[in-house]
């Protein structure tokens, strides 16, 4: 495995043009072109809270107007699961998508699921403007901790445990293209399931919900991941703040994602060139 990663490190050139291709191909017949990047999660946040926040008011629980509001929460939960849910969108044809290159290039094939990553973490990068100025308006409190961190590890683990799952998607759909299909259900019960539109305690403080649950519910790597995200501008606002089970799931979790995920593309590499 370290051979390979060296290999990778040494074709990062590869993956920079991979990364600005993609880029380009995306943007350069679009009017708005970067601000698709933003619009789409912001009118998903937009709509959750006319619907949550205002119909059902159903808000309760979660932070108020004094650590930065119901709106800074959801947009400080959905703007990084956007990034993750276009990771998930797009890794079951990582592989299908370059399959030209990848049959004429004499390069290390873990190069494009990393460059199908990569797109995203720029992507998620340009999203950042746009957070800080929610942070700024509503009154968002960055804590220390939050800052240097939470924020670093909840980005480290998120591309890590994307890049996990892309490797392993991207291989198994050249083979069985059910996958894709599958993936997009999948996506739909991890955005519900990772507390995007709902803080974590509701579930975990629940009389309806059994000891079992509460457990199985703390083992979604996501589910820690995303209160990392969420935490680092709520400072005082324990809530947020992941449990011990859900911050070691995510960890644990990410590297043991990234260990399959590798094991399976190296697994079906040849079977996969064969199909390709």
């Amino acid at each position: 495995m370290a051979s390979r990663t060296l290999a990778v490190w040494e074709h990062r050139k590869v993956v920079g043009l991979l990364v600005r291709r993609d880029l380009k191909v995306k943007y350069q017949q679009s009017v708005l072109g970067y601000a698709w990047t933003m619009l789409e999660p912001l009118a998903m946040t937009m709509v959750y809270f006319f619907v949550f926040g205002v119909i059902l008011n159903a808000n309760r629980g979660m932070p108020t107007d004094e650590y930065g509001g119901f709106l800074l929460f959801l947009v400080a939960g959905i703007l990084p699961w956007t990034t993750f849910g276009q990771i998930l969108g797009e890794a079951p044809r990582a592989m299908i998508t370059h399959s030209k290159l990848i049959t004429t290039m004499k390069v290390p094939r873990e190069i494009f699921p990393t460059a199908t990553v990569g797109t995203k973490f720029i992507e998620y990068l340009l999203t950042w403007p746009i957070l800080l100025v929610f942070v700024v308006v509503l009154g968002g409190r960055p804590s220390v901790m939050g800052v240097f961190v939470w924020l670093p590890l909840a980005i480290v683990l998120t591309f890590v445990f994307g890049l996990g799952l892309t490797l392993f998607l991207s291989s198994v759909n050249v083979l069985l293209r059910d996958v894709e299909r599958l993936t997009r259900i999948v996506t739909r019960l991890l955005f519900y399931g990772s507390a995007i539109l709902f803080p974590a305690s509701m579930v975990l403080s629940s009389d309806k919900v059994p000891g079992w649950a509460m457990t199985l519910y703390q083992l979604n790597p996501l589910l820690g991941i995303f209160q990392m995200h969420r935490a680092v501008w709520f400072a005082g606002f324990e809530e947020l703040t992941p449990t011990t089970l859900a911050l070691s799931s995510a960890v644990v979790g990410s590297i043991l994602m990234l260990i399959i995920g590798y094991w399976t593309f190296r697994r079906l590499e040849m079977s996969v060139l064969k199909e390709l």
